[in-house]
């Protein structure tokens, strides 16, 4: 008897507004595996987001909306990130970054205990498939600058802003 190969993963999305625009969600075997905006960089074709269905997505929205309201500072979802070892690493130490704070790609680099991986670092950061939730937007340069983020730079500006309880433009006083 002949093993049968596993089923493709299944998927589905939906769309839901923000402050930052548009935000669609993508879920695989029912449990998110992504977050893109809208002109994100590295973002896939949308034909590979599978099928509009917000059923999976319950959760999320409510746990996004928490946050965009100011009453929720960490998620807590389960994730499914496809990725490189290095890059879920990476990942996985974003979710450490406390609301309300930034680090550098090079102290991520020694948390991982990789101190010269500080490019690696910023290009696995760009990479993540869940922003917001998995807060790339908490990194910054070396020097403090906002540096590349795959929502573009006005975008990061404007949640570092808003974590910090400020606006765009005391945000970009800050750094």
């Amino acid at each position: 008897m002949t093993p049968l190969a596993p089923a493709p993963p299944t998927k589905q999305h939906t769309v839901v507004d923000s402050p930052y625009g548009p935000l669609t969600l993508v879920a695989t075997d029912g449990v998110l595996s992504a977050l893109y905006m809208t002109d994100q960089r590295h973002r896939p074709p949308e034909e590979t987001f599978g099928v509009p269905d917000p059923e999976p997505f319950g959760e999320a929205v409510r746990q996004l909306t928490e946050y965009f309201a100011g009453d929720r500072t960490a998620f807590d979802l389960p994730l499914h990130l496809h990725g490189t070892p290095f890059q879920r690493s990476v990942w996985a130490e974003l979710l450490k970054i406390p609301y309300g704070e930034t680090r550098t790609y090079g102290e991520l680099a020694e948390e991982l205990g990789k101190p010269g991986a500080s490019r690696a670092v910023g290009l696995a950061n760009g990479k993540n498939p869940v922003g917001i939730i998995v807060p790339c937007h908490r990194v910054i340069g070396a020097s403090g600058s906002l540096t590349g983020y795959g929502g573009g730079l006005d975008r990061k500006q404007r949640l570092l802003a808003f974590e910090s309880g400020g606006t765009g433009e005391e945000a970009q006083a800050l750094f």
